[in-house]
């Protein structure tokens, strides 16, 4: 039975510990490498006390040619800008990359440098690689060789938004995105204002107008749509550990039935294990979905206001990175 040989790079962010909480119980799953630039030599179980007794392991240096050679697939968890080079580095084996950061999700190069102030460094792979949204992209993915893994936000919104998009049931330029996100999806480096004492009993929005996720919603739902779509997106900070709600508000068109709506969901997602759509009075909880890969959705037409509301809960490092990656790789 050939094992899937399974390399991190930068395996000692949060990204990193989730993706190891779920390769490590994978049956098909042998971990190689595991990267790290800070804790080179630690056991892997000393620095995750979580994973006491279910990984005999050490951090090593990144060397890429070592690890593109030894590896079938390789998670790059790293920070924007670190990705390009390496992803151009793996092109010469014989090796699948998921690049869990934003180097590679927006295909207009001018956008993605306007949005994250870096050059992008490898222009030529952009075409190679695919968007990992797998209710939206399956197909591709099964043959893909590489794969740029959405935002957080981004898979909230999109499994929000897509069927109502795709079947033009909602005004496009009418989409208004209001979402919370734990602290985690902030990253792992310290900051004064991610302290316990900064965001205990704590509430706040943050970069509500040009927040990095936005080219990348209006990208895929655009590509989705017929006409020009616009969205309204503005991110808060939860002090809480993990987890994304998003509460999202469009103008139904005329003619439009909740019955339609209903309808356009449900079909939607009835075959997507990992996207559930809530039965009517049912509403979502973070809770609901912390750990786990699912996104689960609560559809509500408000006649009054002939507004679609839709709440659409993840947890940010589950179906908002690691589970997504995961889940991902399975279908390559």
């Amino acid at each position: 039975h050939y094992m899937i040989k399974v390399s991190i790079i930068g395996a000692t962010g949060y990204t990193g510990s989730e993706l190891l909480r779920y390769l490590i119980p994978h049956h098909e799953v042998e971990l190689v490498h595991l990267t790290s630039r800070s804790h080179v030599a630690t056991k892997v179980d000393a620095y995750y006390p979580f994973l006491k007794g279910s990984i005999d392991k050490q951090f090593t240096e990144l060397e890429p040619q070592k690890l593109f050679n030894d590896s079938d697939v390789v998670f790059i968890c790293l920070p924007h800008g670190h990705s390009m080079e390496l992803a151009a580095a793996a092109s010469a084996y014989d090796v699948k990359v998921i690049d869990l950061g934003a180097d590679f999700r927006l295909k207009n190069i001018d956008v993605y440098e306007q949005t994250y102030k870096v050059e992008q460094a490898a222009p030529n792979l952009l075409k190679d690689f695919v968007y990992g949204l797998p209710e939206k992209y399956r197909n591709e993915i099964k043959n893909a060789k590489y794969i740029a893994n959405p935002g957080c936000f981004v898979t909230s919104a999109l499994l929000g938004l897509l069927p109502a998009v795709n079947d033009a049931l909602v005004d496009e330029q009418s989409i208004i995105i209001d979402s919370k996100t734990g602290v985690s999806g902030a990253g792992r480096s310290a900051s004064v204002d991610k302290l316990l004492t900064e965001q205990l009993s704590n509430f706040k929005a943050y970069n509500p107008l040009q927040h990095r996720h936005i080219p990348e919603i209006e990208q895929e739902l655009n590509s989705s749509s017929e006409n020009s779509v616009q969205v309204q997106f503005t991110p808060h900070l939860l002090p809480t550990e993990r987890g994304i709600f998003s509460t999202i508000y469009a103008t139904v068109k005329d003619g439009v039935t909740e019955a339609d709506i209903i309808e356009t969901y449900t079909q939607a997602y009835e075959h997507e294990p990992f996207v559930q759509v809530l039965s009517e009075g049912e509403l979502p909880q973070m809770k609901h979905v912390a750990g786990t890969n699912n996104c689960q959705l609560a559809i509500q037409f408000d006649e009054r206001t002939n507004r679609l509301i839709i709440l659409s809960i993840i947890d940010n490092l589950g179906k908002g990175a690691a589970g997504q990656a995961v889940q991902n790789m399975n279908i390559m």
